[in-house]
């Protein structure tokens, strides 16, 4: 086979239901970045990768990529990605994401959004580092926008564009670690009350909802989203399973929100993403 390279880019998200509760969740694209780059070329079936997640990157390549190529090439793969680890941005969702898209392109033509997302996320369950299979974090991240999703069935409910007028601000708090998410379990109804408001197209009163519950079961400290909202915030919330939290506004409310919170943290100012992933693709 003739060496073959794709670089698939996929772009980050914040909650706006977390999906720990009920099964339902709902998420928004921000304009953070993942980029997964794979190289096949002649060889002897060996997986090269610059990254700790092998588990993870070795099922994507073994469920998208057909045995037979896999065993006379050599698969090179890199991934990068601008979105801070660890604070709930689904920067696991991303890169899954972006891993899958890069492996389908190199045997695919016409490549089917779903089955991507399906591969991506049925490795994240695998390799055990989402308990609901994140399929809103997934689906926001690779097509951008709001969407609103079933994680049990992997299914897509509704997906719409944000608002590309407003602004995400996230604080990435400081001396805060990551704390259990099984308490979300402990008040069903409240989030299933939050992702009716996201079914309406409410979407900033479920995402307030989802901080008030979230940061309240899990430990958090509230103020930072109590003064955003105080100060003209559209919508704060802990974003995915924390610590970090998205503030929705406007850009005249920037410079007073953003050195409120940075009492509390570093933050990090974004676009929302309405944009879906994109592949790359050279033959040779």
């Amino acid at each position: 086979m003739t060496s073959i390279s794709t670089k698939a880019t996929v772009h980050g998200a914040i909650s706006i239901v977390n999906a720990i509760a009920t099964g339902k969740g709902s998420a928004l694209g921000i304009s953070l970045e993942t980029t997964a780059e794979i190289h096949l070329r002649k060889g002897e079936g060996r997986i090269i990768n610059n990254n700790r997640n092998s588990e993870l990157f070795k099922y994507i390549i073994h469920n998208s990529i057909p045995k037979k190529i896999l065993q006379y090439n050599d698969i090179f793969l890199s991934v990068s990605s601008d979105i801070p680890i660890g604070f709930g941005l689904k920067s696991s969702s991303a890169v899954s994401s972006a891993v899958s898209l890069a492996c389908y392109g190199v045997v695919e033509e016409n490549i089917d959004d779903f089955k991507v997302l399906d591969t991506a996320v049925n490795a994240s369950r695998k390799a055990k580092i989402t308990i609901t299979g994140a399929y809103d974090d997934s689906t926001a991240c690779y097509f951008g926008g709001f969407v609103i999703t079933d994680n049990y069935s992997n299914k897509l409910l509704k997906r719409e564009n944000g608002p590309i007028n407003l602004l995400a601000l996230v604080l990435l708090p400081n001396n805060s670690s990551r704390k259990s998410p099984l308490k979300l379990k402990i008040l069903p109804d409240f989030f299933d009350q939050a992702i009716r408001f996201a079914e309406k197209s409410d979407f900033w009163q479920a995402m307030t909802l989802n901080g008030l519950l979230v940061s309240s079961l899990m430990g958090y400290d509230y103020n930072p989203i109590l003064l955003s909202i105080e100060n003209g915030a559209l919508s704060a919330s802990i974003s995915g399973n924390g610590p970090s939290i998205a503030v929705i506004l406007e850009k005249k409310d920037l410079t007073t929100i953003r050195s409120i919170l940075e009492r509390y943290g570093k933050t990090l100012v974004c676009q929302i993403n309405n944009s879906k992933a994109s592949i790359e693709k050279k033959i040779g």
